[in-house]
C-alpha cells in the first residue's frame, strides 16, 4: 500500500473524513483531491468559507510532500494563501505539486478550481518532515 493509499485509508474518521474529501490521483510530484462543497461549506455569503478552501490545500500539499519526502508524517511550517474567486457550492478539484526540496522541508505549491476550471484560490506551503512518534 502506498504512502497516499494510507493516509485516505486512514482518513475516514479524521479532518479528511469531516470535510468529505475525495482522493483522485497521486505520485511523488503531483496530489489531486476534490470535494463536492456544499451548503455545510459555506459561510454566511453563500460561498465557500475560505477555511474549508485553505484546509482542502493544506491536506493536498501535505499529501504530496509525504509521498515525495517518502515519510509517514511532515508538518506544515508555513502556509500562504491567495483568494481569487468566490467558489459556489457544487465540485471542487485541488491540485498540489512539489515547488522544491532539501533536506527535511519541501516547499510545495496549490490552487482550487471548480468545475468550470474557475482558479478560486491558490497557496505555497513549506512542510518538515515530523520527528517519529515516541
Amino acid at each position: 500500500m502506498s504512502i497516499l493509499d494510507k493516509m485516505v485509508e486512514d482518513g475516514d474518521g479524521r479532518f479528511w473524513g469531516f470535510l468529505g474529501c475525495r482522493y483522485i490521483k497521486g505520485n511523488k510530484q503531483e496530489v489531486q483531491i476534490a470535494l463536492t462543497a456544499g451548503e455545510n461549506h459555506t459561510n454566511s455569503m453563500g460561498i465557500i468559507h475560505g477555511g474549508v478552501l485553505t484546509s482542502l490545500m493544506d491536506q493536498a500539499m501535505g499529501m504530496v510532500a509525504t509521498a515525495a519526502m517518502e515519510v509517514d508524517r511532515c508538518v506544515t511550517t508555513n502556509l500562504n494563501v491567495h483568494f481569487l474567486a468566490p467558489m459556489s457550492q457544487g465540485e471542487l478539484i485541488v491540485t498540489s505539486t512539489v515547488l522544491h526540496q532539501a533536506g527535511r522541508s519541501i516547499t510545495t505549491q496549490s490552487e482550487v478550481r471548480d468545475a468550470s476550471g474557475t482558479l478560486g484560490c491558490m497557496s505555497t506551503a513549506t512542510f518538515r518532515v515530523a520527528k517519529s512518534r515516541v
